[in-house]
């Protein structure tokens, strides 16, 4: 059966640029939501995959929903990435350029970067959204990204390094600095597009 025109309503809680162009480069429409979970309740003690997974169902338990008509239907998406560089450190978002230089410093000689995403179909009754049905995935790329030290500050002074995990933007300007990709291209975005488009398409949100 072949897909036709798109006409289900999707809801993107993130701020992240780089999401926002993936769903946009995918032709797969949205509008975007906030939402306001307290990631500091998750240790970084934890694996990789384990962390970004539990962020995810945190963000979507924070989502601020819309009002809606009843019985409207709608996909909500949440997503967490994260970096474990060469020594085995997990690392969010820096929190100041010297944090970059620090986070990008550990990530010469490789690192792993994952995304978990939270996909629920909602529906809209009495006044409150019911939530259909739940897909968690996850997908991750090890990459090497070598920014030399006479670099560093080219490279800071273009891109939005505060606003990536590990400070590492590999679109754009930052490809000049990417040595090698092995695995999710855009689960190093922000989001696993291929597993996205597979849990929309199980969940309903396609006409077929």
């Amino acid at each position: 059966m072949k897909i036709q025109a798109i006409k289900s309503q999707l809801y993107l809680a993130s701020q992240s640029s780089s999401r926002n162009m993936l769903l946009q480069s995918s032709q797969i429409p949205f509008s975007l939501l906030t939402q306001d979970a307290d990631e500091s309740q998750c240790s970084l003690s934890q694996p990789l995959e384990q962390l970004v997974r539990q962020l995810a169902l945190l963000k979507m338990k924070h989502v601020k929903l819309p009002i809606a008509e009843e019985g409207s239907v709608a996909f909500f998406l949440t997503a967490d990435t994260m970096t474990r560089d060469s020594f085995g450190q997990l690392l969010g978002k820096p929190v100041d350029r010297e944090d970059a230089i620090r986070m990008l410093k550990s990530c010469r000689k490789g690192a792993v970067i994952g995304t978990a995403f939270c996909l629920e179909r909602k529906i809209f009754q009495r006044d409150i959204w019911i939530t259909q049905k739940t897909v968690v995935g996850y997908d991750q790329a090890s990459c090497v990204v070598n920014i030399p030290d006479a670099f560093l500050d080219f490279y800071l002074d273009r891109v939005s390094f505060m606003h990536v995990s590990g400070g590492i933007a590999i679109e754009g300007f930052g490809d000049q600095f990417v040595s090698e990709v092995k695995g999710s291209y855009s689960a190093i975005l922000g989001l696993p597009m291929y597993k996205i488009r597979q849990a929309l398409y199980d969940l309903g949100f396609y006409d077929r």
